[in-house]
């Protein structure tokens, strides 16, 4: 059923577009167009960011923050071992992803820290990531609560990850 829905869209599309008399052919190569320039415009963003996340977990800064935070986040019932995944989820989803993987051949996917930080991975976002594309596509400059909020609904969203996996 899957494989019908992308060619059901396209088809949709080009249906609704020449019943309105949309030009669909030169809506697309337009959006295309815009498309371009947005990426020529946000690229500089991005590769900051990810520089920063590279240099971060190059610099072993992110081990270090996360023996530094282990007390506390044990304090709200994240296991230590997921320490690095909750420090590193934020910046970064591919290094997420890779430290998931290392928890699952470490510790089994069916144990209890496996499973937390299956939901960490899934239920948070990259928050630096998704804040540089966005707010430098609107050219804000003032983030004032954007980033401090996201991130605490990060952290309170691992906190409830591991107490939601430790009823199931």
């Amino acid at each position: 059923m899957s494989r019908f829905i992308m060619p059901v869209f396209i088809i949709a599309v080009l249906i609704i577009g020449c019943a309105k008399r949309v030009g669909v052919y030169d809506s697309f190569v337009e959006g295309s167009r815009q498309s371009v320039k947005l990426i020529l415009e946000i690229f500089p963003y991005i590769c900051a960011v990810l520089i920063a996340v590279e240099l971060f977990s190059l610099s072993g800064l992110n081990a270090y923050f996360s023996r530094f935070l282990a007390p506390v986040f044990n304090l709200f019932g994240i296991p230590e071992e997921l320490c690095e995944l909750v420090v590193i989820r934020p910046l970064s989803g591919n290094g997420s992803i890779a430290i998931l993987e290392n928890i699952y051949k470490t510790y089994g996917a069916d144990s209890y820290i496996a499973r937390c930080g299956s939901v960490i991975v899934g239920a948070s976002e990259t928050v630096f990531y998704i804040a540089t594309v966005y707010f430098s596509t609107t050219k804000v400059k003032k983030l004032r609560y954007a980033i401090p909020v996201s991130l605490f609904s990060c952290y309170l969203g691992a906190i409830f990850a591991c107490l939601l996996c430790r009823f199931i």
